[in-house]
C-alpha cells in the first residue's frame, strides 16, 4: 500500500489550469522531493494532499484516505510544516510545542522535538525573540511533534544557515530511517540530491520528470564532458564513453594536464527541463 498515490488529479482557477492532470505515487518510508519553479503547481498539489484545499477532478489517497474528507484521526497521522506558521509570539518554545503535543493521541516528548531540532537552548525562549531560522525551526518541530506516519514539508530550510541545513538533513534522515514517509518541496538542489529517494519536477502544471536522483531527466545516460589543456590551449570534448576517450588519448601519447571528467548536475539537468515547458 502506497502512502500517497495520485490519478488525473487537476485544479484550476478561474481560467488558468495550476495543475493539468498529474499522476504521482509515493511508497510508504520514501523521501519524496517535488521541484519546480514558483507558480509551476507545487503548492497546489501540496496542500490538495493534505486537505487544505479541494480539487476539481482526478483520484488522491494519502494514508488510504481521501484528503478531502479525512477526518480528525487521519489528521492526527500527518505532520505538516508549512512555509509560515500561525504567531505563537506570547508564549515559549517549550510552551508552544507542549501545547501542540497535547493535541495529539501519541506525541513525541516536547523535550525531544525541541533537541531534535536544535532549539534546546530556546526552550525558555518566546517565539516572538526567535531568529528567522529558529522559526522555522520551531514550526519543523509542531510539524513532528505528533509522531506523524508522513510529514509534508514545504520549502523547510528557508533561512537557516547552512550548518543548521545539515542539522536539519539528518533530522529528515532520522525521520526517514524511522520509517516516516517525507514529501518535500524545495529550492535547493542539493538538499534535494542530499535527501531524496526520487523527486519530481513540475512545470506549469505538469509532472515533466520524475526519477532518482541520479537518473532524473535521463541524466545517468547523458554524456560527459572531457576537458585538458592541449599544446594550444583548453579542450573539451563530449562523449558518451569518456574512461574510452581517455585510453585513447593517452594511449597516442598525449599529454593531460588539467583533465576533468563532467556530467550535467541535478541543477543542469532541471533547468533544462523546466526550460522544456517556457
Amino acid at each position: 500500500m502506497t502512502a500517497i498515490e495520485v490519478r488525473g488529479l487537476r485544479k484550476t482557477y478561474g481560467s488558468r489550469s495550476a495543475v493539468s492532470g498529474i499522476d504521482l505515487s509515493v511508497p510508504h518510508g520514501e523521501v519524496f522531493a517535488l521541484l519546480g519553479p514558483n507558480g509551476a503547481g507545487k503548492t497546489t498539489t501540496v496542500e490538495i494532499l493534505e486537505g487544505h484545499r479541494r480539487r476539481d477532478s482526478g483520484d488522491v489517497r494519502v494514508l488510504g484516505q481521501d484528503p478531502a474528507v479525512g477526518g480528525r484521526a487521519w489528521r492526527a497521522r500527518i505532520g505538516i510544516v508549512l512555509q509560515s506558521a500561525t504567531d505563537v509570539a506570547d508564549l515559549t518554545v517549550a510552551e508552544t510545542v507542549r501545547h501542540i503535543a497535547s493535541l495529539y493521541p501519541r506525541p513525541r516528548p516536547a523535550a525531544e522535538v525541541i533537541e531534535l531540532t536544535g532549539l534546546g537552548d530556546k526552550a525558555k525562549a518566546k517565539v516572538r525573540a526567535l531568529s528567522g531560522g529558529q522559526r522555522r525551526r520551531l514550526d519543523v518541530a509542531l510539524g513532528i511533534v505528533g509522531r506523524p506516519e508522513i510529514v509534508f514539508l514545504d520549502e523547510p530550510t528557508t533561512g537557516f544557515d547552512p550548518h543548521a541545513r545539515r542539522q536539519f538533513w539528518q533530522l529528515v534522515r532520522a525521520l526517514a530511517a524511522e520509517g516516516t514517509t517525507i514529501l518535500l518541496t524545495t529550492h535547493y538542489l542539493d538538499e534535494a540530491e542530499a535527501l531524496a529517494d526520487r523527486l519530481a519536477v513540475i512545470a506549469d502544471g505538469v509532472l515533466v520528470a520524475e526519477g532518482t536522483p541520479a537518473t532524473l531527466g535521463g541524466r545517468a545516460g547523458a554524456g560527459a564532458t572531457v576537458s585538458w589543456t592541449g599544446p594550444a590551449g583548453p579542450v573539451s570534448e563530449q562523449t558518451a564513453d569518456p574512461v574510452a576517450l581517455i585510453a585513447k588519448l593517452t594511449a597516442a601519447g598525449d599529454d593531460l594536464p588539467g583533465l576533468t571528467v563532467t556530467r550535467p548536475s541535478l541543477e543542469d539537468t532541471y533547468l533544462a527541463l523546466i526550460g522544456e515547458q517556457r
